[in-house]
Order: C-alpha cells, then sequence, then structure tokens
C-alpha cells in the first residue's frame, strides 16, 4: 500500500502541539527546581520532625502514609458546592542514596459527587514553610507540566492531613491518557480537605506499579 503524503500544514501543527507541550513541561521543571533551592532553605530539624509525625517515624528507604475521608450524606447536604464524594490520599518518601536526599511523591484519588468513575493524579513533594506561621512545615506537591498540586500539612495529633489546593490535573482512572485529563477547581467548597489516617491497605489502589504494591502491602 502506498504511503499516504502528510500534508506541510498538519506537519506545522503537529511540530507546534509538540513545541507547546516541551514548552509547558520546561517551565514545570524550571517550578521543581526553584521549589528544590527554596527546600534547601528549610530548617532540617523541622523537616526531619514533620517527616517523623508523617511517617510515624524516620522515612527510611521506603515509608507510606495513607489519609482517606469518605463524606456522608449530612456533610454533603452542608456543603451543597462540594463536588468531591470522597478523597484518597497517599504521600511516600524513598531514600536516594546516590544524591544523599529523600524523593517525596503523592497521589491522590477522588470520586466525584454527581458523575460516575474514579479519577487520580500525581507528582513529587518538598518541604516548604507555611508563610502565616513562620515555622509550620508542609509538603508543597506539584503535577509536572503545569498540572497544578496541592499543599500538604498534619493536624496537631497527627491523626489527619489537611490538603489544600487551586487546582490539579485529574485523569479518569480508566483513561489515563493526555485527553482524559481535566482540572479539579478550587470552587466554595472544594479548597480545603480534611483527609483521615488510615491503613496502607486503603490507598492500595493508587499504586500501579506491581513491586511499590508489593512494598506497601509488606509494611
Amino acid at each position: 500500500m502506498k504511503a499516504r503524503a502528510i500534508p506541510e500544514a498538519d506537519m506545522k501543527q503537529t511540530f507546534l502541539v509538540v513545541a507547546v507541550a516541551a514548552a509547558a513541561c520546561a517551565g514545570a521543571a524550571s517550578t521543581v527546581q526553584a521549589q528544590e533551592e527554596v527546600d534547601k532553605a528549610v530548617d532540617k530539624g523541622l523537616a526531619a520532625a514533620f517527616d517523623n509525625r508523617m511517617f510515624a517515624g524516620p522515612p527510611g528507604a521506603k515509608a507510606y502514609a495513607c489519609f482517606v475521608r469518605r463524606y456522608d450524606a449530612d456533610h454533603l447536604a452542608r456543603h451543597p458546592k462540594q463536588k468531591v464524594r470522597a478523597m484518597k490520599l497517599l504521600v511516600s518518601a524513598e531514600d536516594a542514596p546516590e544524591d544523599k536526599t529523600t524523593n517525596y511523591s503523592f497521589r491522590l484519588g477522588v470520586a466525584y459527587r454527581h458523575r460516575s468513575g474514579n479519577f487520580d493524579s500525581s507528582g513529587h513533594c518538598n518541604h516548604a514553610t507555611a508563610t502565616e506561621s513562620g515555622h509550620e512545615i508542609r509538603f508543597e506537591c506539584g503535577v509536572d507540566c503545569e498540572g497544578g498540586g496541592i499543599s500538604v500539612a498534619l493536624s496537631k495529633d497527627d491523626k489527619y492531613a489537611i490538603a489544600r489546593l487551586s487546582s490539579i490535573r485529574m485523569w479518569n482512572h480508566n483513561k489515563p491518557d493526555v485527553e482524559a485529563s481535566e482540572e479539579l477547581l478550587a470552587g466554595a467548597d472544594d479548597k480545603i480537605f480534611r483527609v483521615d489516617r488510615a491503613g496502607l491497605s486503603e490507598c492500595a489502589e493508587l499504586v500501579t506499579d506491581r513491586k511499590e504494591l508489593a512494598a506497601l502491602r509488606h509494611k
């Protein structure tokens, strides 16, 4: 079968799309690098204390913390504009001996109130100091290619996490391609979420890598 020649206009459009996507990811990489510089300035003692609270001890080779919230009918009735019906948050830490540092990441799972299906997102995190207090430590987590993100703080008793967002890119769990992504935007009732600490098995569905899933189940 003779190959069909691709029109020059279509080729230019394809190259333009690729260039725009590359520029967006480059911008995201710059943001991550800038955040890493901020992370270096965070007091190491405060950061270590936050890690101990988050993971119930030093992170070590691999550590996880799982937080879950399923909103009941009474809560949703009192927050009629809330789009999220359930949320799962998995925070992980892993030593990187070659870099003499610890890498932090997150996975977020969401079920919406008025639509079917499960949606998720993931990215990397860095320590940051909360501006309102000047000493409170939290994780600032972002999704690649300018996909937004969340910040994660802890309650004083460490029994729940406080997730804050402006916007974050989510994917339909059954359609993980770019075209299936959408933004979860902070509306009147979707800016701050309290998610309760839970057993790691509650967050197992957020892990897609088989080896990591096995490691999670052995914790």
